[in-house]
């Protein structure tokens, strides 16, 4: 068996509750609670925390600290560290391995660096003749996949060509650009895609 992580008085002040070690549960805040909760979590000798929305109440230094120590937890103590959150900001900077449900199923479990690479660069390209272009596309770029949008702006993923090369393609075939950008996928707009059985 492993030694004791933390004694009593190591464990309030890692998770920033000592000031309020003589109060009452029901007279903390809910940022405090949380904080609270972990504690009590750390006291035995855990190889597995599972937490849920732990950042919930907290203020961004709350946050801040609280990111600290979970890296800590894991890297010194290798304690495996689950935490269940609708802030997906957040878990992108805290989180190695990234597990999408939807409805108690597991949509995907992805590590966080092949989780960057799917949310690369994409190009939006808005023009005359939407559906001729996406004919276009899977025709001269089959590789690449892409969604039309339901305000028919058309959403290229996995891009073999550049912004100049995709107004080429529209040009050469007489179709009217009506807008053409670059943009990069959010780990919200990725769940969302995830979620509703999207290109990714």
């Amino acid at each position: 068996m492993q030694d004791i992580l933390y004694s009593n008085t190591e464990v309030l002040r890692l998770t920033g509750i000592w000031e309020k070690q003589k109060s009452k549960c029901r007279n903390l805040s809910l940022g405090m609670k949380q904080r609270l909760g972990l504690a009590i979590a750390m006291m035995g000798e855990p190889q597995l925390l599972i937490l849920d929305e732990p950042i919930n109440g907290l203020d961004p230094s709350g946050i801040l600290e609280l990111r600290k120590l979970f890296r800590r937890l894991n890297e010194e103590k290798n304690i495996t560290i689950l935490l269940s959150s609708h802030i997906l900001s957040e878990l992108q900077q805290t989180a190695t391995t990234f597990g999408f449900l939807k409805k108690g199923r597991l949509l995907e479990e992805i590590s966080a660096s092949q989780l960057y690479e799917k949310c690369a660069d994409y190009v939006e390209i808005a023009v005359s003749e939407p559906e001729k272009y996406a004919m276009l596309l899977s025709s001269q770029l089959p590789e690449s996949a892409f969604i039309v949008l339901p305000d028919k702006t058309i959403r290229i993923f996995n891009m073999a060509m550049d912004l100049d090369s995709c107004g080429q393609l529209a040009a050469d075939n007489g179709i009217y650009i009506k807008g053409l950008r670059k943009c990069h996928s959010s780990l919200e707009e990725y769940y969302m895609n995830l979620n509703q059985g999207g290109v990714y």
